[in-house]
């Protein structure tokens, strides 16, 4: 059978990791036309899966996904891995929104990298089955890699794919993996480590707070979880005070200030501060104490701090508060 003669198209959910390039390699060796999609959000991001596009060849979809996967992150049916994931749910989701891709550009199925057993809790089979019921598309999902430890999928059925040529592979051990990366000579492919920030400890405890007292966001506002160290003043006013000069950029970049204020000491090196949303002329005291806390400026001394609010510039003088007397406020 010559699979190409027939024009067989598969559309495949794209990582960038290891795994998603030797599934689609795989289903390619055999004559099939293979693309991927790849979806971000703020909580991961499309670089890695670009990165597999450029050295494979292979055409990518991007799609940016954040409003769709902000309903399913609040309430997600299976809950919470860890931290703040919902790997099944997330799983069904994009599967769900790729196969609304399949259907529109004439696509024959979806497939994914996903190996039996490699992550316990959301690569067993039960999780794999209840994210293809879930999606809408159940029988239409390839694993080519465990595709033999699998039930027969209904693109084998109709012959659009040669099943023999399929693999077996199953647990944590890369080992097959590797040795096929050698054959298909891949040798440079990023580490099996995931790039999603709702399993960094950190973040989640962030996003958590976020969700507990607002109830919507905007992207930007998702961006700078990732960036400063997040304090806590009051139930309706936290501020993100920059680390490093990366963090001072891209508090800058991120920031609203139509809405925002945005916090800095004069005459003295220091962190730029942001206070979403705002607040009032006493919280932006406290606030622009803590910039001064955080500064080169000497202790115990009173200098004047600067902030550009959506109504205005004020300059408060104020005295530093000492990072060491702040620490019940971070998050």
């Amino acid at each position: 059978m010559n699979l190409s003669i027939n024009k067989v198209r598969a559309l495949g959910l794209c990582s960038g990791g290891l795994d998603s390039m030797l599934s689609a390699l795989v289903l390619r060796k055999q004559g099939i036309a293979v693309e991927w999609v790849t979806f971000e959000t703020p909580f991961f991001s499309s670089e890695k899966a670009r990165q597999a596009s450029s050295l494979t060849g292979i055409p990518l979809w991007v799609r940016n996904i954040t409003q769709v996967y902000l309903k399913m992150l609040k309430n997600p049916h299976c809950g919470y891995g860890k931290y703040m994931n919902p790997c099944m749910d997330c799983h069904a989701l994009m599967f769900r929104l790729a196969g609304a891709i399949m259907n529109e550009n004439e696509f024959d199925f979806l497939f994914s990298g996903e190996v039996i057993g490699q992550r316990p809790m959301s690569q067993n089979k039960q999780s794999l089955r209840y994210v293809e019921k879930q999606s809408g598309f159940d029988g239409y999902i390839l694993r080519p890699l465990s595709a033999k430890r699998l039930p027969i999928t209904i693109p084998e059925k109709k012959g659009l794919v040669n099943r023999d040529l399929l693999l077996d592979i199953s647990g944590r051990s890369r080992k097959s993996q590797i040795k096929l990366a050698q054959e298909f000579g891949i040798t440079n492919y990023p580490s099996p480590a995931g790039g999603c920030l709702l399993t960094d400890k950190s973040y989640s405890s962030r996003l958590k707070d976020l969700f507990d007292h607002q109830d919507s966001y905007t992207e930007e506002e998702l961006h700078l979880l990732k960036h400063g160290r997040h304090l806590r003043l009051n139930k309706n006013t936290k501020i993100i005070v920059g680390r490093t000069q990366r963090d001072n950029e891209k508090i800058k970049e991120y920031y609203n200030p139509s809405v925002d204020t945005l916090i800095k000491i004069k005459n003295f090196p220091g962190p730029t501060v942001l206070m979403p949303h705002g607040g009032g002329k006493e919280i932006m005291i406290l606030a622009a104490s803590i910039c001064a806390g955080y500064s080169k400026a000497p202790d115990a001394t009173s200098v004047q701090v600067g902030a550009v609010t959506p109504k205005g510039n004020e300059i408060f003088k104020v005295i530093c508060i000492p990072p060491a007397d702040i620490r019940h406020f971070l998050i």
